[in-house]
């Protein structure tokens, strides 16, 4: 097809999301792991020749999708176009290429028609373990962390490299569900090669050039148009992290132009000798994706949506953590930066900004303990996904226990009791967690959980906001703070450790509240009188916060 009409672009434009879907789809159905089937820690894309971004799945995660739309292009610098074959798919765990730590896998695949490599698909999901100390923050460097594999060949034209595959699985301890993982993200890239391949032959395209012109243009354009919406200037936020033994730092500084926006982390604190430290890639990711949540959000995410939107950080800064930097849970401080980023903008955008929320995931990998394995234990490893309240909205209340920024669900009760030993006694809403406002920010939960087997388990704790609660915006109160802790045990467990569970004990964790948003005298009654019906806040609470009886 040489003449092409904008209609037909659209058409095909809109096949193409419909084809990265299925990708997702075929990756998640295929999945052993509960973190990738159930929660859907994914992404899928489509790129052109170039190793441009052409569509992605909604279904996946920001750290996925964002830092696999730059992975692509070192994947395909690394290997030459004019040396691949039909069949091929490459592959690497690397943190500062794929997805900012070992866990997450990022594979690419080739595209053929006409014995010419016309574009590729991609996808990333998360492996449950790769050997090391676990996935937990108490590494010193990434060695300390597990496998990392460089970029290589996992596919040579159909044929698995099973020496690869037997390496990942003697590095792990669960390696029956990595190797159906990473057959899982095979497919995935198959599904998607398979389905473009035929939507080109469909359409009679020999190349992708045309579309992708008109994808990349149309998009960068009306990204363009949508920041143009934004007054000009400069803005500068600053948050106090729990971090690791110690409070830190996470600054920005937003310019925003009509060509453009860029957003800099200096003044942000150094790295953590702890595996709390962020790739530059994983933290743009994120801070992006907040970006373009307020500016032109009915824009599809692509190469030419994302352009517009440059981040850098000082080398060095625990915003940008250099190799060999411990980097096992980046998402803890990683996930914070749509925060950071929307403080920027609130200042250019007040009435569009939601306050803050409890942001960062609670993301609890456990495993079996040493000791229990060597007493002939069962051995396993999981990772259970829960969150808290998203932060109040300036029309509307914020969301309880919301995978966001992640997009990562909550881990399903029934499933993870299926796949290790554990009993999970009690996961419900969190009352009086929402931060007051005249809306109310989203509730956090509390989950309380044991070893299911009279058997001692390792939780790697990583988790934000016990210390430094969601803020309120516009006269709004902040969050309740998380909290952990252990039965029988006098203090709360702190955010970030390796924590030992012994048989018998019960592990609480209370996920944190989002802020509130505006004057909390300014609540509906009729709201107020609903939370308290609910739940929601209880009635000395509903007192207390908002000065009335209900």
């Amino acid at each position: 097809m040489t003449d092409i009409s904008p209609a037909h672009l659209q058409v095909m434009w809109n096949r193409l999301l419909a084809v990265v879907e299925e990708q997702a789809q075929t990756l998640i159905r295929a999945a052993f792991s509960p973190i990738v089937r159930e929660c859907g820690d994914i992404s899928a894309g489509i790129f052109d020749a170039r190793g441009e971004m052409l569509a992605q799945a909604v279904t996946g995660t920001p750290g996925h999708i964002n830092t696999m739309a730059e992975a692509v292009k070192h994947l395909r610098a690394r290997f030459p176009a004019e040396t691949m074959k039909p069949g091929d798919i490459y592959m690497t765990n690397d943190p500062w290429l794929a997805s900012g730590h070992l866990n997450d896998f990022l594979l690419m695949m080739p595209v053929f028609r006409q014995e010419h490599v016309v574009g590729y698909t991609s996808c990333t999901s998360h492996l449950v373990d790769l050997g090391g100390l676990g996935m937990g923050p108490e590494g010193s460097d990434v060695y300390d962390e597990g496998l990392l594999i460089p970029p290589c060949k996992l596919v040579d034209q159909g044929t698995v490299n099973t020496l690869l595959m037997d390496i990942v699985q003697a590095n792990s301890r669960e390696p029956i569900a990595n190797e159906g993982d990473i057959y899982a993200l095979i497919a995935s890239c198959e599904a998607g090669a398979a389905r473009l391949a035929a939507m080109m032959t469909e359409f009679d395209l020999s190349d992708l050039d045309r579309l992708s012109h008109y994808i990349i243009e149309t998009s960068r354009w009306g990204t363009l148009d949508a920041i143009s919406q934004v007054p000009e200037g400069r803005y500068i936020n600053e948050m106090t992290m729990d971090g690791y033994d110690a409070p830190l730092t996470l600054r920005a500084t937003l310019t925003v132009r009509k060509d453009g926006l860029h957003l800099d982390f200096a003044g942000t604190s150094p790295c953590s000798s702890k595996g709390i430290n962020v790739p530059l890639n994983y933290a743009a990711a994120y801070s992006v994706f907040a970006m373009r949540c307020i500016i032109g959000p009915d824009i599809p995410n692509n190469a030419g949506s994302l352009a517009p939107f440059v981040v850098t950080g000082p080398p060095g800064c625990i915003l940008n953590a250099e190799h060999p930097a411990p980097v096992a849970m980046r998402h803890t401080l990683g996930q914070m930066t749509p925060d950071l980023v929307l403080g920027c903008l609130h200042q250019a955008l007040p009435d569009l900004i939601p306050a803050e929320g409890a942001s960062c995931m609670y993301d609890l990998p456990m495993r079996h303990t040493a000791d229990a394995a060597r007493n002939g234990g069962r051995r396993f490893a999981i990772e259970l996904v829960h969150n808290g309240g998203t932060g109040a909205r300036p029309t509307s209340d914020g969301l309880s226990a919301t995978a966001f920024p992640s997009g990562v669900f909550g881990s399903q009760v029934e499933i993870a009791e299926a796949v290790a030993p554990v009993t999970i006694w009690r996961r419900e809403l969190r009352p009086d967690s929402g931060g007051a406002g005249q809306y109310r920010g989203g509730l956090g939960q509390v989950i309380e959980l044991s070893s299911a087997i009279d058997q001692p388990f390792l939780v790697f704790l990583s988790v934000e906001r016990l210390e430094n609660p969601a803020a309120g915006r516009q006269g709004g109160q902040s969050g309740a703070p998380g909290r952990i802790r252990v039965s029988g045990r006098a203090d709360d467990i702190p955010g970030k450790c390796e924590l030992r569970v012994d048989a018998g004990e019960r592990l609480t964790f209370e996920t944190p509240g989002g802020g509130g948003f505006g004057d909390p005298a300014l609540r509906d009654r009729a709201a107020m009188q609903s939370d308290v019906k609910c739940g929601v806040v209880t009635p000395k609470a509903a007192h207390a916060l908002y000065g009335v009886r209900t």
